[in-house]
């Protein structure tokens, strides 16, 4: 990058979360032990020493696990929760010790060694799910050789705020960090839905991955800017002074934002929205209520299948959903039935290769023609319902048939759970407006549901018949396009016309550009990612939904 005559060093990356940390790397490099091979004296001590270092390391998963509960939610912890069942595995632990005792070597090399060949098992075979366990098996048998070694758990210790950059964090390295001294995460592998990003969100700092790191980095100046995607390197005095200011203004702007925080969602004529906050699981509790939104307006149900390698019981999900409905004391929460298919694909559901999945067998499509799965749901969420103030939305609906077969289905599992004297409450049901069929039926649909809430992700790409997924059609994609306003304010008005209230739970709403014309629409809810709770409500506040 050039700017003003001086050269300055730029990384280019993916922006997992918006905003700028200025301050001083931190290279975090795994400490590498060559693990050496020998023969113990006694072979039946070094088995009864292998089990105690394993026991240790599965002690040491349970005070994780405890750990990442507070910081991150019961979700994303529960990954230390798979990592000591890995350990108490049979099949792991006789290949050690057999190693131990055939091969007469130490329980480091046999723990290693055992450790690389069922990573390597994992990472040849063709299901996704254990292809991703071949990095857990890494991790498990490096905390058990750690151990062994008497190196302990292994924390990173920082001790000044820093800007961290590593090739990749394992789960148990991510939440042993000191969050208090992290200004901005950057790192070489990883993804959007690692742990690393998972924690960067949680904390609401800034984070880039992808970006090609050097360990000759470690001690220098840096900023991050989240907008961009940006790492600076050394940043000259005008780039660095140009930084600062943006982020002071960043800065100003988050702490006006706070003094949001309590106020009423109301526009200057009168007029209260109903503004939520969308969230996967049940970590992001946190950030609906540290954001101050009113309520959930959507819930992603499926992410309590995707985080699974079979399907959830009902005692399962129903602990989820009674947890969140509790967690928000009364506060609405609108949960969505599973929307598995297209992008969102469960191995265990078996589903077929298709030519074009986001048109295909997914969502109210998969549950309608499977009822076993949809019953198995909806008693959870009845259930859940007698503990707080719980609504259900049905996804991809295209036709009046559906929600007639949805309600049959719906009255069976009310009658069943009435029969064993199983509480729960009427709520609210809706469908989601994501199909042009819907759209533009919205004046008979809405005759048969409570409330709308416009999915505009699916509604955008199926009305111009644009794969969002498609980079190479981002110049085509338009989200402002107007035959997609139009489809709102249609949707809007048929479901007012037929005392239905409408909300929007796609991304554009939280495009704060629409926010004000979706309040000249009539808009009703805007449920948005829950850091953009406080810039909605801003302008909720100081727009006016007539003239």
């Amino acid at each position: 990058m050039k700017q003003e005559g001086i050269y300055v060093t730029t990384y280019q990356g993916k922006s997992i979360l918006k905003g700028i940390a200025i301050g001083e790397i931190f290279f975090y490099q795994k400490e590498e032990k060559e693990i050496k091979r020998y023969k113990p004296e006694n072979l039946e001590a070094e088995q009864k020493r292998y089990e105690k270092a394993r026991d240790e390391a599965i002690g040491q998963l349970g005070e994780l696990y405890k750990k990442a509960c507070q910081e991150v939610g019961e979700v994303n912890a529960a990954v230390f929760e798979v990592h000591a069942m890995m350990l108490e595995d049979d099949d792991f632990n006789d290949a050690v010790l057999n190693m131990i005792a055939t091969q007469g070597i130490n329980a480091e090399y046999a723990v290693a060694m055992t450790g690389d060949n069922f990573s390597k098992m994992f990472s040849e075979m063709e299901d996704e799910y254990f292809k991703a366990r071949a990095a857990d098996i890494i991790d498990i048998s490096n905390r058990v050789v750690a151990v062994l070694g008497g190196s302990g758990s292994g924390n990173c210790e920082l001790n000044k705020p820093v800007i961290l950059i590593a090739e990749d964090l394992a789960p148990s390295e991510t939440v042993q960090l000191d969050k208090n001294m992290l200004l901005a995460f950057v790192t070489e592998q990883g993804s959007s839905n690692s742990h690393t990003a998972i924690l960067a969100r949680s904390m609401n700092i800034p984070a880039l991955i992808g970006v090609p790191i050097r360990k000759e980095w470690n001690g220098r100046m840096a900023v991050v800017d989240g907008y961009t995607g940006t790492l600076y390197l050394d940043p000259d005095e005008e780039t660095l002074k140009e930084l600062k200011k943006r982020k002071q203004a960043e800065d100003e702007e988050r702490q006006l934002l706070l003094e949001l925080k309590g106020k009423e969602d109301v526009t200057l004529d009168g007029k209260h929205i109903k503004l939520y906050a969308n969230i996967g699981n049940i970590s992001d509790v946190a950030a609906v209520m540290k954001n101050d939104a009113e309520g959930i307006g959507l819930f992603r149900s499926e992410f309590l299948y995707l985080e699974k390698d079979h399907f959830p019981t009902e005692e399962e999900q129903f602990q989820a959903y009674k947890t969140v409905a509790e967690m928000m004391a009364g506060k609405k929460v609108i949960i969505r039935t599973l929307d598995i298919g297209a992008d969102k694909q469960a191995e265990y559901f078996h589903l077929e290769h298709e030519e074009n999945p986001a048109m295909g067998y997914r969502a109210i499509r998969i549950c309608l023609t499977q009822p076993e799965i949809f019953k198995t749901q909806l008693r959870a969420l009845f259930r859940a319902s007698a503990f707080g103030n719980i609504a259900i939305m049905y996804p991809m609906i295209i036709s009046i048939e559906e929600i007639h077969k949805i309600k049959e289905i719906v009255e069976e599992v009310k009658s069943e759970l009435r029969e064993q004297g199983v509480q729960f409450s009427e709520v609210e049901q809706g469908i989601m407006i994501e199909t042009p069929a819907a759209a533009v039926m919205s004046d008979v649909l809405a005759e048969e549901v409570d409330f709308f809430s416009i999915g505009t992700n699916d509604l955008t790409q199926y009305t111009l018949a644009i794969d969002r997924q498609n980079a190479k059609l981002d110049s085509f994609y338009d989200a402002h396009h107007p035959a997609i306003l139009r489809m709102i304010q249609t949707v809007i008005d048929n479901g007012h016309s037929k005392g239905c209230w409408v909300g929007i739970c796609g991304e554009l709403g939280a495009d704060t550009e629409l926010t004000e014309t979706f309040l000249k629409m009539g808009i009703d809810e805007l449920s948005v990612s829950p850091t953009f709770v406080l810039p909605v409500r801003k302008l909720i506040r100081t727009s006016k939904c007539s003239g």
